[in-house]
């Protein structure tokens, strides 16, 4: 790739992982980038929620008690502003750059813990569910997240347990009751095991701040009792080699389509930027 100038190196060089990162990511199975996003572009991704979360959609996944939208699935196919989101290249770059192959979404979704009421996760890997439900064979997907809130120990942020991606096969089992989505669970032995080995981690940040983690990477998330709504943007990309071979569930929860993601201008989000910039006629 030619660089024309040094604003063209700055660009390229949000594109790409350090070395540090790298290593931090084979190492814990995780890494967080401060607010890679901007303010701007975060609040243009928000604006385009209220309208997705009021559709009748089958993708709208609810939650039991509350009501309310708890994951909102397939965003790229719904709304022009995540067609461009899952090709920006600052979220797939890094991807990219690892695989060096070409990559496909495998799901793109934004999870939502809704303040008072926003239900846990439960702990898994999400191999697990990737394995038994979708036929893929390796565990080479890659978790790609932007947080759209402010997410404190407050409000539900993801626990990670660092190192858990290189212990091997995790026991799970197939969970339907616990909340309104259905998962396959990691066994609590193996939870305990780790968190005893490494500790447990919770991503917190600023929003616009990135998460990047691996498919066996054991993680969840508390219920959110705080008075702050959390939300996050959820990108899982695949190598096309290592695609579903049972394509059992929904299209929503595992993309079909195995066109390679290109990336586009850095810029690509600009436009929608600029449309809640402007006054309203």
């Amino acid at each position: 790739m030619l660089i024309a100038s040094f604003k063209d190196y700055r660009v390229v060089a949000k594109m790409k992982l350090t070395d540090a990162q790298i290593k931090q990511l084979e190492t814990d199975g995780f890494i967080i980038i401060p607010e890679r996003f901007t303010q701007a572009e975060v609040a243009a991704i928000r604006s385009r929620l209220p309208q997705i979360f009021s559709q009748h959609h089958e993708a709208n996944i609810i939650e039991r008690n509350s009501g309310v939208v708890r994951t909102a699935m397939g965003l790229h196919l719904r709304d022009d502003l995540f067609a461009a989101l899952v090709r920006h290249p600052r979220l797939i770059g890094p991807a990219q750059q690892l695989f060096g192959e070409p990559i496909y979404a495998q799901q793109v979704k934004v999870n939502v813990k809704a303040a008072f009421s926003g239900e846990m996760w439960q702990w898994h890997a999400d191999f697990a569910t990737h394995h038994e439900e979708d036929g893929v064979r390796m565990p080479r997907a890659l978790n790609l997240h932007i947080l759209l809130d402010e997410v404190t120990e407050f409000n539900g942020p993801l626990y990670f347990l660092p190192g858990s991606h290189r212990a091997g096969d995790h026991a799970a089992k197939l969970d339907n009751k616990t909340t309104s989505y259905t998962l396959w669970a990691t066994d609590h032995a193996r939870v305990r095991e780790m968190a005893e080995r490494g500790g447990i981690v919770a991503a917190k940040g600023r929003p616009g701040t990135m998460l990047i983690f691996h498919d066996t990477l054991i993680h969840g998330s508390p219920n959110n009792m705080s008075p702050w709504d959390r939300s996050i943007f959820s990108l899982i990309v695949n190598p096309v080699s290592n695609a579903y071979t049972a394509p059992t569930r929904p299209d929503y929860k595992h993309h079909r389509d195995l066109t390679p993601l290109e990336p586009l201008a850095d810029d690509c989000l600009e436009t929608y930027v600029n449309r809640l910039r402007a006054p309203a006629a």
